[in-house]
């Protein structure tokens, strides 16, 4: 029960059905004042909204504290963009926390499964892609255990969005028009950066090159860039955009557009949602290497070391360190990854 009107009506929907439902809310233990807090999912409001609802519903609810979890995400967070790379938090907290530390709550609790307001769905074992492509979180999703998959609910993987919102509103639930979380909850100040520094400096600072080499600007951290961004960068004549970053040297390369198309990637860490394949087989998939990216068509062949290695049929523009690669075979979640 995050406090939001998702996981509010996944709730309702479960408890209509029949279900004994019991709402827990993650407590961060990150604290902190403004918009950035509002906008995220584990603020004061949205602890005191979930426990608002989980009482009109009739239902137990507890605040269970995670931050030294969180911390661990935290410092992965803030390791990352030293490394030139650029983190997916919220990936791992659903791995690791949603659906990880979360399933022994569950067992102590005596619940034989665990349910979120996430748009996706859960069927025979399989996780598939949500009814509503706008909503879609399946990306975020690709690391749960294939074990509890079979335990795992979404009430609202066939709903609509807007059908989400008419279901709270005629239930008279608080929550019901709330806005949706948008930032990543730990970062309070509205700058990941600031999460970055204080935990041991945003990366070396050095120079920005064009393609030839040149020096064409300084910056005071590689935790300001990341692969495809074009905002903040100095002005070239024609548009570029960051195309690499090494956290050896500082150097941050710039480039065309054109200059950061792939047409090839390695994904490591992967986790697969069905049986794995043998090391050297190939099999074709859509790959989605960013949240909101189309999935492109892709032949993956498995490397001894369990990683993949990608090929594209066409190339993609900017692909970045550190984010996930998600293989699809229709709305059938594969298993995927994060990019080298």
């Amino acid at each position: 029960m995050s406090g939001g009107v998702d996981s509010s009506v996944a709730a309702l929907l479960l408890q209509q059905q029949g279900h004994e439902v019991i709402g827990v809310f993650f407590r961060n233990g990150v604290s902190g004042k403004g918009a950035a807090v509002e906008k995220s999912c584990c603020s004061a409001s949205d602890a005191r909204d979930a426990a608002v609802v989980c009482d009109r519903l009739g239902i137990p609810f507890y605040s269970v504290d995670y931050e030294r979890e969180f911390k661990e995400l935290i410092d992965y967070f803030a390791d990352e963009y030293r490394r030139g790379r650029t983190p997916n938090p919220c990936v791992l907290c659903n791995q690791q926390l949603k659906f990880g530390h979360v399933f022994s709550l569950a067992r102590d609790l005596g619940a034989e499964g665990v349910a979120t307001g996430h748009y996706a769905r859960a069927e025979a074992g399989q996780l598939l892609r949500a009814k509503d492509r706008n909503k879609d979180q399946t990306y975020y999703l690709f690391g749960i255990d294939r074990e509890v998959l079979p335990r795992v609910h979404f009430p609202l993987g066939g709903m609509e969005k807007h059908e989400v919102r008419q279901v709270a509103e005629a239930a008279g639930l608080r929550t019901a028009q709330k806005p949706e979380s948008m930032d990543i909850c730990f970062v309070t100040s509205g700058d990941y950066r600031d999460i970055v520094r204080q935990r041991g400096g945003g990366g070396p600072i050095g120079r920005l090159i064009d393609g030839s080499g040149r020096e064409v600007g300084r910056h005071d951290g590689i935790d300001a860039f990341t692969v495809g961004q074009r905002r903040g960068l100095p002005a070239l004549g024609t548009p570029h955009y960051v195309a690499r970053i090494d956290a050896g040297s500082g150097d941050v390369l710039l480039l065309p557009r054109s200059g950061l198309d792939a047409t090839v990637a390695r994904v490591a860490g992967v986790r697969w949602l069905h049986e794995p394949p043998l090391t050297g087989s190939s099999l074709r998939a859509a790959v989605q290497v960013r949240a909101r990216s189309a999935e492109s068509p892709a032949t993956l062949k498995v490397e001894p070391s369990g990683a993949v290695s990608v090929t594209f049929d066409a190339p993609v523009f900017a692909v970045t360190p550190g984010q996930a690669a998600v293989f699809y075979d229709g709305d059938r979640v594969l298993g995927g990854g994060f990019l080298d």
